[in-house]
């Protein structure tokens, strides 16, 4: 599903990412894992498209994102959901309207985007709270706000960027729930982590990142 050929990435005179080239398969769950700096957001970025690799090539379902056109990268992107590291939720608009907001600008009808909206604020466990606005919410629940807009387009591959590292433990347990959840309805799951908590003892694929190189998988 997610092929990386020899890719990298340059900002100015800072390499981020040298000549990676690894392969996700659909329905994956991977981390990828390593110290701040890594470059593990980067990785991220470029597979979503915000970011164009200073060399190299990224495929997503054979589609190689550095020869595609605006339009098209913009269409393939909607079947990417991410989970940024900090929520990115808008603040005057509710719980809903942040979580429908993903459905609106694409022109669904108004009825399915209530109808997804509400499923996706059910699954997360935040049906009561859609007329809340994020700065009433904790960060828990702010994070699954963010879980939440990011999987109403039904995505077939789901990003996240540290979405556990300003949780407690308990809060963390529940979060790697909803993920892995999200992963047995059939999406591809990439986090970017740097806990060692979060990866002990678990069986997925685990690639790790130093200085913008791959240094080990298990």
């Amino acid at each position: 599903m997610i092929q990386l050929f020899r890719l990298s990435k340059s900002f100015g005179p800072s390499t981020a990412l040298s000549d990676l080239t690894m392969r996700v398969h659909k329905g994956e769950f991977v981390f990828v894992s390593g110290p701040s700096g890594a470059g593990k957001t980067t990785l991220l970025r470029l597979i979503f498209g915000s970011e164009k690799p200073t060399s190299g090539h990224i495929l997503i379902n054979g589609i190689n994102l550095s020869r595609i056109n605006r339009s098209k990268l913009d269409l393939l992107r909607r079947s990417v959901g991410f989970v940024f590291q900090d929520f990115k939720l808008l603040p005057a608009k509710t719980v809903f309207e942040n979580v429908a907001l993903a459905l609106q600008v694409i022109g669904y009808r108004r009825t399915f985007v209530r109808k997804r909206t509400h499923q996706c604020l059910k699954l997360v466990g935040l049906a009561e709270k859609e007329k809340a606005f994020p700065l009433q919410l904790s960060g828990g629940e702010q994070q699954r706000v963010a879980i939440a807009r990011a999987i109403v387009k039904n995505p077939l591959i789901l990003l996240a960027d540290e979405p556990t590292g300003n949780l407690d433990p308990d809060l963390t347990e529940d979060i790697m729930v909803l993920f892995k959840t999200i992963n047995m309805k059939g999406a591809t799951v990439i986090i970017a982590t740097h806990s060692r908590e979060l990866l002990k003892g678990g069986a997925q694929r685990t690639i790790s990142l130093i200085r913008g190189r791959i240094v080990g998988e298990r």
